[in-house]
């Protein structure tokens, strides 16, 4: 092979190179970055929205952290969703407001995370990417103190707080249920630019 043809063969070959799509390496580093994103983005509101519904239920009792809840949960959330520049909201499958309710595809993801429980196999919130938006969703699983408005009533809860849940929510769906189940998830959307570089 002459000189002229070696060089022309090796900046083809280099050439070639820089405009191959990007590894998957590249797109995993991408998918963790954004699973931890959407992992702060979901404990950092959950955090605010449990604080203040501790202390509501240990100032005033459980009765008044439903008309918390009510009043002060999607104000709340809207602020850690202006914060963090996505929309961030909780959904199920059996919403206590009908606003709540999971569309098509997360129901899908609590279907998954259902049967993920059911098993015993370790949970991993689901990552998906699409048109330049980072959709995330992860599991609420109860806790014992969930159940004092989520448990079944006149077991785990009380009849007066089931007086103003029937009150405040006359479709509430949201109960019967037990201890480490998926109440819902949290489904976030936030911009793939949100990614740290």
């Amino acid at each position: 092979m002459k000189p002229t043809a070696i060089v022309l063969f090796v900046l083809v070959g280099m050439l070639s190179c820089k405009q191959q799509p990007k590894t998957s390496v590249d797109a995993e580093s991408h998918q963790l970055d954004y699973l931890e994103i959407g992992r702060e983005y979901a404990q950092e509101t959950q955090k605010v929205l449990g604080k203040n519904l501790k202390t509501t239920i240990q100032n005033e009792g459980v009765a008044q952290a439903v008309v918390f809840c009510n009043e002060q949960a999607y104000p709340l959330t809207d602020s850690m969703a202006t914060h963090y520049k996505a929309k961030i909201k909780r959904v199920s499958d059996k919403p206590r407001n009908p606003e709540n309710k999971a569309n098509v595809i997360e129901l899908a993801h609590i279907n998954t995370f259902k049967e993920k429980v059911a098993k015993g196999d370790s949970i991993i919130p689901i990552v998906e990417q699409e048109n330049g938006k980072v959709h995330f969703y992860a599991p609420i699983i109860t806790q014992s103190l969930c159940l004092n408005c989520h448990g079944t009533p006149d077991k785990n809860i009380a009849p007066d707080v089931v007086g103003h849940l029937s009150e405040l929510y006359p479709q509430d769906e949201a109960i019967g249920y037990d201890v480490d189940q998926v109440r819902g998830i949290w489904s976030i959307v936030f911009d793939t630019e949100n990614r740290s570089e």
